[in-house]
């Protein structure tokens, strides 16, 4: 094992790409190790993208950037406005709403980030704010994207871990409504302490059907895609099929050929998104191989017993722990990295294990906030043109509800089985 994690360590040190740093160390360790066994790592490199339901992982992406494209973002950032926007801090309320709807369309918390900040933080500059502070809002706010469904990340914890999808929908939805509420709370509270602007809405009867009429098509294809799973209508890979499809019809009523014209690029991305999470996926199956030969979930599952840790407390380390691993890890490569390790302990304890894949997508979800490695800060640097350490500041009092809501997940865990059990059963 210390080969085995001295060499994972020192490639990532020398800065190389995740995936090839868990394929070489992997390889290192059968070379010492099991010479003749060096043909097994390309054996269980295919094994690990071989499998169905990885086929719906590019459908989503696609279906995100077509959503993004189309002309959908505008639309829900003015129903948001509409509901919150009189109040104090009244873009800074609509930056929070924008992102738990969009959330449930495109499934990413990059996505969200890059199609909300591009509109909002140069409008809420412009209306007086900290640039820091619309920055922070964007960055945090983007969570929601990996906790509400559907989940990209959702999804690799489930083809990981071999967990219902469906399930897994359901129950990020009651963490990723607290996460919103509490940042709500937050943005209007300093809001008011620092005398933010307010925005002039009408709120009238005619306008309220005017913003369902415009949004409409787009606020009901999360439940349209969350539900065709639940109820078994269509396979999570067909669904993401015809989500993708849906996207590309509403774009174009919404901007014409616009939409047309921005799909070669979009599928372009989405082979090469997609393409980036297979090769994680596949090396990480040969790391998972080696960690199962040394008996590494075994010994931690002894180690843990040995302590006499419950279900709560166990769950309370694991999610400071993903904390820290969500700092200098990727979100994919974190589920891969650490489903195999921590999940069989969390089993042997009686966590679920949908339980734990939401406690576990929530805690990385922070991490994708975080410097030096997050995903979201990046993106949000790019729009903004800030650093990403001050940007973080903005953020961090934001991400304070995520921390709250990673640890009421922990001691109540119906926060997150109560909708799939009451919908799908025990």
């Amino acid at each position: 094992m210390l080969i085995l994690f001295g060499a994972l360590l020192l490639l990532l040190v020398i800065g190389v790409p995740i995936a090839y740093a868990l394929g070489l160390a992997s390889l290192a360790y059968f070379m010492i190790e099991a010479p003749f066994g060096t043909g097994f790592v390309i054996q269980r490199f295919f094994a690990g993208i071989n499998n169905y339901p990885l086929v719906s992982l590019p459908f989503f992406i696609l279906m995100g950037l077509v959503m993004n494209s189309g002309g959908i973002t505008q639309r829900l950032l003015d129903l948001s406005t509409f509901f919150v926007g009189r109040m104090k801090g009244g873009l800074g309320l609509v930056n929070v709403v924008g992102s738990m709807i969009f959330g449930g369309i495109s499934g990413s918390s990059a996505s969200d980030t890059a199609s909300i900040g591009s509109v909002l933080i140069p409008e809420m500059e412009r209306r007086g704010y900290p640039r820091s502070f619309a920055a922070g809002i964007t960055v945090a706010s983007s969570t929601m994207g990996m906790i509400i469904p559907p989940s990209v990340p959702m999804i690799i914890y489930a083809i990981a871990a071999e967990e219902s999808i469906g399930r897994l929908f359901l129950g990020g939805i009651i963490p990723g409504i607290m996460v919103g509420l509490l940042q709500l709370v937050i943005v209007w509270r300093i809001a008011k302490a620092r005398d933010y602007p307010t925005e002039v809405v009408p709120f009238t009867m005619k306008e309220a059907l005017r913003q369902a009429r415009r949004s409409a098509a787009v606020v009901i294809m999360p439940v349209l895609i969350v539900g065709s799973v639940v109820f078994g209508f269509v396979t999570p890979t067909e669904t993401a099929g015809t989500a993708a499809v849906y996207g590309l019809i509403i774009g174009f009523f919404l901007v014409g050929f616009t939409v047309i014209k921005d799909l070669p690029g979009a599928m372009r991305n989405a082979i090469i998104m997609s393409a980036k999470i297979m090769m994680i996926i596949a090396f990480s199956q040969v790391f998972i191989t080696v960690l199962a030969l040394e008996r590494v979930p075994d010994q931690l599952a002894d180690f843990v017993e040995g302590l006499g840790l419950d279900a709560t407390t166990f769950l309370l380390v694991s999610a400071v722990l993903i904390l820290l691993a969500g700092t200098f890890i990727d979100v994919s490569p974190a589920i891969l990295l650490l489903t195999p390790v921590l999940l069989p302990v969390a089993q042997n304890l009686g966590v679920s294990g949908v339980h734990f894949g939401v406690v576990l997508v929530s805690g990385l979800a922070v991490g994708a906030c975080t410097p030096p490695v997050g995903n979201c800060l990046n993106v949000c640097a790019a729009i903004c043109r800030l650093p990403i350490g001050q940007i973080f500041l903005g953020a961090a009092p934001f991400l304070m509800a995520n921390v709250v809501v990673l640890g009421l997940l922990c001691v109540f865990p119906e926060l997150v089985l109560w909708i799939p059990d009451a919908v799908m059963g025990p």
